[in-house]
């Protein structure tokens, strides 16, 4: 359980940097790095915990969000220092995929003993923080990008339940779970890696499909 907690803390610094690091690319005040580093740090474990009907974790050990507070800070005071900020933003994002991925899966076994909850609650804690990043900074989200990402979350969460299941200790199972998920969303980021795409036509602007739909009716 030492090892849960602290990959835990690991996941929840990771993601509030790369909030803070995506409020540095913004240029924001402080008061926007520490909102941004506390929503992505967080938010991925706060949406499992409420949808696993827990209390939600950093209400019940503010601890968390002092990390987020230290995070934002330090970034804050340091961001203009590096001088390549997306690429350790969306690097440190894929570490803590692959932490919380495992931590989310964890959770979701120990409350519930269902193997696919588990896999549910670690791909959706690894990739929410992500997710609500993106959407508070007006960028494209992670989502839209070609690489694999969620399907990383999906992996490892998914490899550290089989390994649980199969009764191997939790340091081995974790290993497993981080080392899947990180070798993929490295890979993807390294090697360009995606998934096949849908290949028809796109779909027409949605003006466009309600005037024709309009126009049948008439």
């Amino acid at each position: 359980m030492a090892l849960l907690g602290l990959l835990d803390y690991a996941g929840v610094a990771l993601f509030a940097a790369t909030g803070a690091l995506a409020a540095s690319r913004k240029q924001l005040d402080l008061i926007g790095f520490l909102f941004f580093s506390a929503a992505t740090g967080v938010g991925g474990g706060t949406l499992r915990d409420l949808v696993l009907g827990k209390p939600v974790f950093w209400v019940a050990d503010p601890t968390y969000l002092l990390i987020c507070v230290a995070v934002g800070i330090i970034v804050f005071l340091t961001a203009h220092m590096i001088e390549w900020r997306y690429q350790l933003l969306i690097w440190l994002d894929a570490i803590g995929l692959s932490a919380y991925s495992v931590m989310g899966a964890a959770k979701g076994l120990a409350t519930t003993g269902s193997p696919t909850i588990a896999i549910v609650t670690g791909t959706m804690t690894a990739t929410f923080g992500g997710i609500l990043r993106d959407l508070i900074a007006n960028e494209p989200s992670i989502l839209l990008r070609p690489e694999i990402y969620v399907t990383a979350a999906l992996a490892g969460a998914s490899a550290f339940t089989a390994a649980q299941l199969l009764d191997l200790p939790l340091a081995a199972s974790s290993a497993a779970g981080i080392f899947i998920a990180f070798a993929l969303r490295g890979g993807a980021l390294h090697f360009g890696w995606r998934l096949p795409r849908y290949r028809p036509r796109p779909g027409r602007p949605a003006d466009e499909a309600l005037k024709t739909k309009t126009k049948k009716r008439n």
